[in-house]
């Protein structure tokens, strides 16, 4: 997966945008304003931060070469992956897990609004 197919990926989920609100080389995602995703376009090799369980963060963490704690972010919460790394399959998946569990914290009203796109 190089940056224009993760950039898509993501902008093709329901209620997202991406903004640069730290700098004008970090892109973020979000979903109804709530962060997803983050990457740095300056950085090589490409890497991304994305939400992640805390319990499966660390098992992540432990079983591939390309996923650390989260850079800059709740070590807890954020994992950093290297795109190159990585399978577009397993990218795809952590993709979409920060995406939902994200959207799980939503209130009733943002959940309807975002169910209502």
């Amino acid at each position: 997966m190089n940056i224009e197919e993760f950039r898509d990926y993501c902008l093709a989920k329901k209620g997202v945008t991406e903004t640069f609100p730290f700098d004008e080389v970090t892109l973020v995602f979000k979903v109804m304003g709530k962060m997803f995703a983050l990457c740095g376009l300056d950085h090589v090799p490409l890497r991304l931060n994305l939400k992640c369980d805390a319990d499966r963060a660390i098992e992540l963490r432990e079983t591939h070469d390309g996923i650390i704690e989260g850079w800059h972010m709740s070590k807890k919460h954020w994992n950093t992956v290297y795109l190159a790394q990585l399978s577009p399959k397993l990218l795809t998946e952590l993709i979409d897990h920060s995406y939902d569990l994200v959207v799980s914290k939503f209130t009733k009203k943002l959940k309807a609004e975002l169910d209502a796109m």
